[in-house]
């Protein structure tokens, strides 16, 4: 049986794939973390609203919510920690949301760091741009939306924004909110 790793703070850059320009959050969390927990802080780090079935993919492995629909094994992924799969910075993980409009993301570990007990974890210390909104279609259809939103004279223009429910500033990004929505996720050591 191999050595117990010892727990450590996991600097993450969870980087939304194809999106141009770039959205993306930077994280700490504890390697110890479970998977299903790393769930739950993508979530609430880019602005999704888990209204949809999601999926860790690494090593060719998948690791989420155990189904027999989907016809191949998923580890159940509260029963995997996230040191378990990536273990050294530069190791890298997928993780897909919604697999209808299939958002695509890299979780990159940047940097590893001792554990502190007095680090407030998760939290997020970095970010770009505003998430998407659900069920716009994916990095295709949120580029779309953005196009047609850029033109007022656009037929969908007043359509979009009624679907929306009033503007969207695509470069938003409040990084003192997020950490806000993070604090119920707190984690005790």
């Amino acid at each position: 049986m191999p050595a117990k790793r010892p727990k450590q703070i996991y600097q993450l850059k969870i980087t939304l794939k194809g999106a141009k320009p770039p959205i993306w959050r930077r994280v700490l969390v504890p390697s110890d973390l479970r998977l299903d927990l790393l769930h739950a802080v993508i979530q609430v780090a880019m602005g999704w609203t888990d209204s949809h079935l999601h999926q860790f993919v690494a090593g060719g492995r998948f690791y989420g919510v155990p189904d027999d629909e989907f016809g191949f094994e998923v580890q159940d992924e509260t029963r995997v920690r996230l040191a378990d799969i990536l273990r050294k910075e530069k190791d890298t993980m997928l993780y897909e949301y919604d697999f209808g409009d299939g958002w695509e993301h890299q979780v990159l570990v940047e940097q590893v760091s001792a554990f502190d007990q007095a680090q407030p974890l998760p939290l997020c210390i970095k970010g770009k741009r505003a998430c998407p909104p659900e069920d716009c279609g994916g990095i295709w259809g949120y580029a779309e939306l953005l196009t047609t939103l850029a033109d007022p004279s656009h037929p969908e223009h007043q359509e979009i924004l009624d679907w929306l429910g009033g503007p969207l500033d695509p470069e938003a990004f409040d990084l003192d909110d997020t950490n806000q929505a993070l604090a119920a996720l707190r984690l005790t050591g």
